[in-house]
């Protein structure tokens, strides 16, 4: 099980460790996002300092419609305590949880503010 909190601004957060193979990860605060099919995004600033390596290019649609080119990485996470090796969308934007990451989780939110965010595995 892993918690997080809700925002003043209503956004469920979540923190979680990013990285590169065995080198050291960052601990990363993400906005939950189940518009975003991908498994996490970040910007290019944070993909940089933790030397992720560029895997491809792919193709994105936004929540206004329009479609971008999002450069993507490979990183490893820890995610339920558990190490997995993701995609990973370059954006300037806030980092981003998707629905990638959350599948085969139940996700529960307190929706006010510093409300508490609980994600489990499905049994």
């Amino acid at each position: 099980m892993m918690q997080g909190f809700v925002n003043q601004s209503c956004e469920a957060i979540i923190r979680v460790a990013v990285g590169h193979s065995n080198l050291p990860k960052q601990m990363v605060e993400a906005v939950i996002d189940t518009g975003f099919t991908g498994f996490l995004s970040l910007p290019q600033s944070i993909i940089t300092s933790l030397s992720l390596p560029w895997h491809f290019r792919d193709m994105g649609t936004l929540g206004d419609g329009s479609e971008v080119i999002f450069d993507m990485y490979k990183a490893t996470v820890i995610w339920d305590g558990k190490t997995q090796i993701i995609d990973v969308a370059a954006s300037e934007a806030d980092p981003l949880i998707g629905m990638s990451l959350l599948y085969g989780f139940k996700v529960q939110m307190e929706v006010i503010e510093r409300g508490v965010v609980i994600i489990e595995a499905l049994k």
